[in-house]
């Protein structure tokens, strides 16, 4: 397999240098010579290229479960941190030095929180990009095409009945009651409860 990867790879080199494709700089601008790029060719295709490929640890849905750590989370989760006392945060961490033992580190609050934020990436800065038919760029076209060929029809989500939505939880309302102007004025939940409980007295 790393021979076939090596001349696949060298000889998309070869192509790209003769579209003009490839550029130089620095200490690599002797290679822009059509003769110099050729002797380093050879050069490379006489070692041998390592290729190290093997099946994923516990199969594709371990890996994913690995990388969902890091892109759902930052960089400490809740269950280990043990305490905070004194302006100092406990937390536990995994010595792998020394086999992997679980230890407990204390620093201050500071020191913590300047830890913390060196995980924290800047404002835009994408995490996940979306690449093949998930690309942004081209998605739309790219699954209408897909749909194409494969005779479906993208599915059209009905419309949401018109409602009122819940300030605080945006979830639906429910009409329980319609009143008047009239009505509202003299609804027993508008009166206050001072002038109820008189009112309820002289009854």
């Amino acid at each position: 397999m790393s021979r076939v990867f090596r001349g696949k790879f060298i000889a998309g080199l070869r192509s790209a240098f003769h579209r003009g494709e490839l550029q130089f700089h620095g200490s690599l601008l002797p290679l822009a010579q059509p003769r110099a790029f050729s002797v380093w060719l050879r050069v490379l295709f006489r070692h041998d290229w390592v290729v190290y490929a093997k099946p994923p640890f516990g199969g594709a849905e371990h890996v994913l479960n690995y990388l969902a750590r890091y892109t759902h989370r930052v960089a400490i989760s809740n269950h280990r941190l043990v305490a905070f006392e004194n302006g100092s945060v406990s937390f536990r961490w995994r010595d792998y030095a020394h086999g992997g033992k679980k230890k407990i580190m204390t620093v201050s609050a500071h020191e913590f929180l300047r830890r913390f934020l060196l995980h924290v990436l800047p404002g835009g800065l994408v995490r996940i990009r979306h690449f093949g038919l998930f690309a942004n760029r081209r998605r739309g076209a790219e699954l209408e095409r897909c749909r194409a060929l494969l005779g479906m029809v993208a599915r059209v989500d009905l419309p949401e009945p018109p409602g009122l939505r819940c300030p605080a939880c945006s979830g639906i309302m429910l009409v329980v009651e319609r009143l008047t102007c009239g009505q509202l004025h003299f609804h027993p939940s508008m009166i206050p409860s001072e002038l109820r409980r008189c009112s309820d007295d002289s009854s």
